[in-house]
């Protein structure tokens, strides 16, 4: 596979799609430009124990999987609008089996720090702090930074510019 090449559904060995999908009533805010909407629907497959996610794009819908399990977490339709592309709704999986749900706000912050620093591999800072808020692993820097291990995982060497 040409590994600048979009990665598909086929990418990927076992994915499972979300079995009880729950709309989100809080989006992320961000409009992603051109140039990052292109990067978004490249993916990003997990290579190592330490990163967490696979995500693919089909169309404007974003599919974010959990690289163990190949469990859907999270369906995000994505529009255009002016300036780029916003988040216009997203679906997260709510089978107690497959994910240990909390809140919209939670499921929000946890999008939008996937997309940024996952796949565009921002510092995201400020969705760090907000994730740390949320889960209350602000106590110190190494609950903090263990607790956004184990959600979050490491970047792949895909797309490596950080």
């Amino acid at each position: 596979m040409d590994r600048d090449a979009p990665l598909t559904r086929s990418s990927f060995r076992t994915l499972h799609p979300i079995l009880l999908p729950q709309p989100l009533s809080q989006l992320p805010d961000r409009v992603w430009t051109a140039s990052e909407w292109d990067r978004i629907r490249s993916g990003c497959q997990s290579q190592s124990m330490d990163e967490k996610w696979n995500i693919f794009a089909e169309g404007d819908i974003v599919y974010m999987h959990r690289s163990w399990t190949g469990y859907g977490v999270y369906e995000v339709q994505f529009s255009p609008v002016a300036g780029g592309r916003r988040i216009t709704s997203a679906a997260v999986e709510t089978d107690p089996q497959r994910v240990r749900r909390t809140t919209d706000d939670y499921d929000r912050v946890m999008i939008e720090l996937i997309i940024s620093r996952i796949i565009l591999g921002e510092p995201a800072l400020d969705l760090r702090d907000a994730f740390a808020d949320l889960t209350g692993s602000r106590t110190t820097d190494i609950s903090q930074q263990a607790t956004q291990h184990g959600v979050l995982g490491v970047r792949p060497d895909r797309h490596t510019s950080d």
